[in-house]
């Protein structure tokens, strides 16, 4: 099996989310509940787990705040 890779992505859940963002679980859970925030698995019935480059995509997909650095010269 030439090309395949075996390793397993670790599973990140909602505290090592919050813990990522600097945010609460709450915040973490009410995304889920209003179907915002970043891209999850359920694993189970119950078991959410997210991956690390969805937490990242996600922060890189949301607006900067600031204004524009040419007018701050």
């Amino acid at each position: 099996m030439k090309g395949t890779n075996n390793s397993i992505e670790t599973l990140l859940n909602e505290y090592d989310v919050a813990r990522f963002y600097g945010l609460s679980v709450a915040t973490v859970r009410r995304w889920r509940w209003l179907k915002t925030g970043p891209v999850y698995r359920r694993i189970g019935g119950a078991a959410v787990r997210y991956r690390a480059a969805d937490l990242e995509a996600y922060l890189q997909s949301r607006p900067t705040g600031g204004g524009n650095s040419a007018a701050a010269q």
